[in-house]
């Protein structure tokens, strides 16, 4: 009954987006290593810009990281792109380029969990395995009236079963997508609309009028607030930029951060990596949210003289040069400020 309502109203009412339709399996993993962590609306231009630069499995695998990450550009958490390289270069390697078919094979892959793998099989391959993602959840639960809390994983494991065996024999990947819009468009968290579902007959939770508690989720912890000093260090017509070894924003080029550290300790500590600089003015402030963490930012521009030599580990880049560079979305304020008023001085 489940699959017979979703399927019916999905062929009537799908969301139509550019990465919906085609069955290779490379484009299908692309588009949901994309999706995953990010608004839908927002990943199709991301998609059409990158499958067109990384058209195949080979062709990413034989990039540079650098040239994957500037392609990533803008999407965030940029370990998903690295993945994708790693996990393409071991297609290739093990599988001579061809996408498995098979669930343990896909699974074991870099980057790719359960969700991936369910997504990737029943779209592509038209496998019965659900992709349990949080519209999923909370639908099914909802549906069948799952009161206890989704987080654990006795809980989880019952939602996947749900899943696994209303899964119709054909058209998988459509009642899993079919599920994810029913969560994306009707059935919301808090807010669902159920009087627009055409599960409502079937709903245990409409049915008992309690689906905005559900369902029932550990209570989130708030992201950190941290003190972050960006610097614009200038020298002559560049600009000093450093390459992320942390794992936040790994890989990314960024100008020089310090977190939680006044004028004092930050000039010490550029002192002892051999930069030599002094603080021009304050330039402006900005926020960026992480999951765990909030950078609140206050942007400085700085000036080390024109005779002393840039330490190894630090690039001095001009405008044009750092344009080309992978640069973080939280980088964005501090970006635009250094293109339109540090470079033009």
């Amino acid at each position: 009954m489940l699959a017979e309502l979703l399927l019916n109203w999905y062929d009537l009412h799908q969301r139509r987006f550019v990465f919906r339709g085609p069955k290779d399996p490379y484009l299908v993993w692309v588009s949901e290593i994309m999706l995953q962590q990010t608004r839908t609306e927002t990943v199709e231009d991301y998609y059409i810009r990158f499958t067109k630069r990384f058209p195949d499995i080979r062709s990413l695998a034989a990039a540079d990281e650098g040239d994957v990450l500037k392609a990533w550009e803008g999407l965030g958490y940029y370990s998903r792109a690295r993945n994708m390289q790693k996990c393409a270069r071991v297609i290739c390697d093990k599988y001579g380029g061809i996408f498995p078919d098979d669930y343990e094979k896909v699974r074991a892959l870099p980057g790719i969990g359960p969700y991936t793998t369910a997504s990737v099989l029943s779209i592509a391959f038209d496998r019965p395995y659900p992709a349990m993602d949080g519209n999923l959840t909370r639908v099914l639960s909802r549906v069948y009236g799952v009161r206890e809390c989704v987080d654990t994983p006795a809980v989880a494991e019952q939602l996947r079963r749900i899943g696994e065996r209303e899964m119709p024999a054909r058209r998988c990947g459509d009642f899993n997508q079919a599920l994810m819009d029913i969560g994306a468009t009707i059935c919301l968290p808090g807010t669902p609309d159920c009087e627009a579902c055409p599960l409502q007959e079937i709903c245990d939770a409409c049915k008992k009028g309690d689906a905005p508690a559900l369902p029932v989720k550990k209570e989130a912890k708030p992201p950190v607030p941290v003190s972050v000093s960006v610097l614009i260090i200038k020298q002559g017509g560049r600009v000093l930029m450093q390459q992320r070894e942390q794992t936040l924003l790994k890989g990314l080029w960024t100008y020089l951060l310090f977190e939680n550290k006044d004028r004092d300790q930050i000039l010490s500590e550029l002192k002892r990596a051999g930069i030599e600089c002094v603080f021009l003015r304050e330039m402006g402030k900005a926020v960026h949210v992480f999951t765990h963490r909030i950078w609140n930012m206050t942007i400085f521009e700085c000036e080390m003289r024109p005779e002393l030599n840039v330490p190894a580990g630090y690039l001095a880049v001009t405008k044009n040069e750092m344009e080309k560079l992978p640069m973080p979305v939280a980088m964005k304020a501090a970006r635009k400020l250094c293109m339109d008023e540090v470079f033009v001085r």
